[in-house]
């Protein structure tokens, strides 16, 4: 049966994603982008996205519908105070999605962290920012050992492992190198996190942490 056959826009957004992913956001122009999704017409992007910026946002919300059911069907079947499950719930979604031979998401994510581009993970539409608020909310509340800021830096920092693990999964398979089978991987990653989330905060954690005051934490990989 032959597939559908994707739009112009379609087209272009996953090529953005591949090239943005293996070249940065500076690294392509939008020429290159059209000239690679098979567009004739020199002003492809522009004419259907108006800029990069609006194609970088068109990029991150592509593949948000699948990752967002998929968390959500994940999170129907976690218990409501088992935090191995729910930090399931984050991390088999994202490594999922870097098993499709198409998806050069997590790559893509891992540029914007690079680029410091917070303000793309800031906008997120509806339903998928509440969604978002409320998986990581709960996941706070599983935590109540770790004062904050301090617990949502550990967040932080496990949801970008998360996806630079993806994202690392991604580059070896298109390149031919051998990744660890993807039980493996996720049963490993998800250990390591909770272990790391679990950890308590030493004395000296929390001297550092009163000092810090209330120095910004940095942002997450997270959708």
């Amino acid at each position: 049966m032959t597939g559908v056959v994707p739009s112009t826009q379609e087209q272009l957004v996953r090529v953005g994603e591949r090239l943005f992913a293996a070249h940065g956001l500076d690294g392509v122009s939008l020429r290159q982008i059209g000239v690679a999704a098979g567009n004739a017409n020199n002003s492809a992007v522009q004419y259907h996205f108006g800029s990069k910026d609006q194609l970088v946002r068109a990029i991150f919300e592509y593949r948000l519908p699948r990752l967002h059911a998929r968390r959500a069907l994940l999170i129907e079947q976690a218990a409501a105070g088992d935090l191995r499950a729910w930090v399931e719930c984050q991390a088999r979604a994202m490594l999922e999605q870097s098993e499709l031979d198409d998806s050069h998401y997590a790559g893509f994510l891992t540029v914007l962290h690079h680029y410091g581009r917070s303000d793309v993970f800031d906008g997120l539409p509806e339903p998928y920012a509440s969604n978002s608020r409320s998986y990581f909310d709960h996941l706070r509340s599983l935590l109540p050992h770790l004062a904050d800021p301090l617990r949502g830096h550990r967040i932080s920092r496990a949801s970008n492992l998360v996806v630079h693990t993806a994202a690392d999964r991604e580059r070896a398979r298109e390149q031919g190198i051998p990744v660890l089978p993807f039980a493996l991987e996720l049963e490993s990653l998800v250990d390591g996190l909770v272990g790391f989330l679990q950890a308590p905060a030493s004395d000296r954690t929390t001297a550092a942490l009163e000092s810090a005051g209330d120095t910004a934490v940095g942002w997450a990989l997270s959708i």
